[in-house]
């Protein structure tokens, strides 16, 4: 729908009540026939706003002031709320942004897949809601994002260390305290930019592609291992060496220290180099007795704790019995390969990118697991009648596809399998709901529940159990 302008005596409405929130995790509510989409708005809150945008039907707005807010909302705990793009939800009480999680489950399902969630089971929460990411990826650049409170000294630096303006490609907020990643995160992240900034090392241009120092990337691990990378741009050998040999001074405990050299004009690194300067290429994470290699293209869960509950579950329910073949559709690195692979007879993983299907080998060896096999390739090609035959009929699928979810030729290739049990694990439940909306051809749910992987955010997890129609389990 066409954009429509708003004059200045449409531009403010009093009195709106929130009765909802959106997919996007904004607040609903209505001007007479007006449906609002109002930025920061809890249930329960009554609010005047400024319209923003408008079209036909709706408008998306902003809160000029609050009347009477939510017995949800509370103060958020980071200095950084509103301005960063993250932990949009700090402000409501976690309770309700559980409450409001499996609401967006349950409407996605009900609402797009017509599917019966009567039976659906209870969220299953974040027991840590702060400092429960593994990885972050910070961003250098000479264009930071000032606010209205910065003093005069602050203005007259214009260098920042953190994580880019919604709907700012250019800007980047300067980031004292991240509430997201465990210590050391945020002492690395603040020494490395006093560091920088004091031997006036530059920081990267995202407009004319120039400077030495690109991003800081922090893994950390449930073993207590820690990794860090450095993405230079335009730095000669001494600006790498100084950097780096700091921060190997400065943290020596740190287990993987690494590098890479990037002039490209995106921030990919999946096709660059990466150069080890201190320690080993990779760090270890643990669940469940099993040791997984995670190195600087790895993918792994952002949350361990709760990647070991959500990963329990799809185990869980595809209750095994031991003699089982089982598929792991976009197994990634085979995290959840390798966590089932020793209650079935074998699992076989699939996935797009090669590099993942040498790291999801490699924990296999690690670990001493012989009944996986792994296959690159696009999934739509690989799952053939005639891969299905060489490798034999799956008594179970595990897909557990990116936000887009399947392709409408991958759910062809599962009608056609007609393995009696599917476990979908999603983190985007309208995506999930067109999927099983198509496999309802063959497929009736059996068990939903949805997991809080990330707390403060609109984001959850769904796992769906699927049963053959008319099969026994």
């Amino acid at each position: 729908m066409s954009r429509r302008k708003i004059t200045p005596e449409q531009r403010a409405l009093s009195d709106v009540s929130i009765t909802d929130i959106a997919e996007e995790g904004k607040g609903v509510g209505k001007s007479g026939e007006l449906v609002l989409f109002i930025d920061k708005a809890i249930p329960g809150d009554v609010v005047d706003v400024e319209l923003m945008r408008k079209k036909k039907n709706f408008a998306e707005a902003r809160i000029s002031r609050i009347i009477q807010p939510s017995l949800h909302r509370i103060t958020p705990f980071c200095k950084h709320f509103g301005i960063c793009g993250g932990c949009k939800w700090q402000h409501m009480d976690y309770n309700a942004q559980l409450i409001y999680k499996q609401k967006s489950v349950d409407n996605a399902l009900s609402r797009l897949g017509k599917i019966d969630t009567s039976e659906m089971e209870t969220i299953l929460p974040a027991p840590q809601t702060q400092y429960y990411r593994n990885k972050l990826e910070y961003t250098f650049s000479n264009k930071r994002w000032f606010t209205e409170v910065e003093d005069e000294q602050t203005m007259a630096q214009p260098n920042a260390l953190g994580f880019h303006v919604p709907l700012r490609f250019d800007k980047i907020l300067d980031i004292e305290h991240c509430h997201l990643q465990q210590s050391p995160s945020n002492e690395i992240r603040n020494k490395l930019r006093a560091f920088v900034l004091e031997q006036r090392i530059s920081f990267y241009d995202l407009r004319q592609h120039e400077g030495a120092l690109r991003n800081l990337i922090i893994r950390t691990a449930s073993t207590g291992e820690l990794m860090v990378i450095v993405v230079f741009a335009y730095a000669d050998a001494d600006t790498v060496a100084k950097t780096m040999t700091f921060l190997a001074n400065e943290f020596p405990q740190i287990t993987s220290l690494l590098y890479i050299l990037n002039e490209k004009k995106n921030d990919t690194i999946f096709d660059q180099h990466v150069h080890v300067y201190a320690g080993r290429d990779h760090i270890f994470e643990e669940m469940e007795g099993l040791r997984f290699k995670i190195g600087a293209k790895s993918f792994y869960q952002t949350n361990s704790a709760q990647a070991y509950e959500l990963y329990k579950i799809t185990r869980d329910f595809a209750s095994f019995k031991g003699h089982e073949r089982v598929y792991d559709l976009y197994t990634g690195a085979g995290t959840i390969a390798n966590f089932v692979a020793r209650h079935v007879r074998e699992v076989i993983g699939v996935e797009y990118v090669p590099s993942a299907i040498e790291d999801a080998k490699i924990n296999s060896q690690i670990n001493g697991i012989g009944n996986t096999r792994f296959f690159a390739g696009d999934m739509k090609d690989v799952l053939t009648p005639q891969f299905v035959k060489a490798n034999g009929k799956p008594d179970v699928v595990i897909t557990d596809p990116p936000r887009a979810g399947m392709h409408p030729d991958v759910v062809a290739r599962l009608l056609e399998m007609e393995a009696p049990k599917i476990v979908y694990v999603s983190c985007n439940a309208a995506t999930q709901a067109r999927d099983l909306a198509l496999l309802n051809e063959k497929y009736e749910v059996k068990r939903i529940r949805p997991v809080d992987m990330f707390p403060h955010t609109q984001h959850v997890e769904n796992v769906v159990l699927l049963g053959l129609k008319g099969a026994t389990f």
